[in-house]
């Protein structure tokens, strides 16, 4: 099991630390995860907690959110893809990033489309938000998002549009899925594991969880992560679910440490 500091604990180490939503497997935060796993880069994790000011940690990074990435005394990465170069800086092999030019601006494309602004993970959330921001104003269950909505400019408009641009992504992996597979090819871009394939199984649990098994979570979580759209059920390829699972079987952590703020 990782070991997980309190920040102050964080902000004293030297090293690598990853700054992690405590108790839920956020997408951003299990590919962070993932990127260090797989290179071999053993580093505590310091909690940060969903929905809350946590302002000890914008005292020490001058970012609230999660996930980060804090080497030495650097600046936190909190962005996707400084995460991914920080990685590739710190354990160069086994290298996340295609050799081909080509393929690794595909790479970073799809990753783009997976966890970037007006992303799959970005409009998925606006879908998870929308049933709780109907309620009414002075609702507790709404109140408890209304803020983290607006952060990420949350919208009736957007909210009802999620669902086709979530579908158009998850068509856009499946396309390349099966090109790869149709080249004989066994990851989503080039011919062996990169970061996009990580990034993938981390987010495909905003489609369908992992089983409670390997990834205990609250279950209203779990079922706000695996509610269904339509739109997006015609535009999954089915296989790339198999996929996600051979990318934890092979690579990952498992089962998945949510650290403190939940217990099974």
């Amino acid at each position: 099991m990782a070991h997980w500091l309190s920040v102050e604990e964080g902000r004293k180490s030297e090293g690598l630390r990853l700054v992690i939503t405590a108790g839920v497997p956020g997408p951003w935060g299990e590919a962070a995860k993932a990127v260090f796993q797989v290179k071999g880069i053993d580093c505590p994790r310091v909690a940060q907690f969903g929905g809350q000011p946590n302002e000890d940690l914008v005292e020490w990074t001058g970012e609230s959110n999660a996930p980060q990435a804090v080497y030495n005394d650097e600046p936190a990465r909190a962005h996707w893809s400084q995460i991914i170069m920080l990685g590739e800086r710190l354990a160069p092999s086994p290298s996340l990033l295609p050799e081909n030019p080509e393929e690794r601006a595909l790479m970073f494309g799809l990753i783009h489309e997976l966890a970037g602004e007006g992303g799959f993970g970005w409009t998925r959330r606006f879908l998870l938000f929308a049933p709780l921001m109907t309620l009414p104003p002075d609702h507790s269950a709404r109140q408890g998002v209304a803020a983290m909505a607006e952060r990420y400019g949350y919208s009736e408009a957007g909210a009802a549009a999620a669902g086709a641009r979530a579908a158009e992504i998850l068509a856009l992996l499946s396309r390349q899925w099966r090109s790869q597979r149709d080249a004989g090819r066994e990851f989503l871009v080039g011919d062996r594991l990169s970061a996009l394939d990580l990034y993938w199984a981390a987010f495909a649990a905003l489609v369908e969880p992992l089983p409670h098994e390997v990834c205990p979570m609250p279950e209203m979580m779990r079922a706000a992560y695996g509610q269904k759209d339509p739109l997006m059920d015609a535009a999954l390829d089915p296989e790339l679910l198999g996929h996600r699972q051979r990318i934890y079987d092979e690579w990952l952590e498992m089962p998945i440490d949510l650290g403190p703020g939940f217990a099974p």
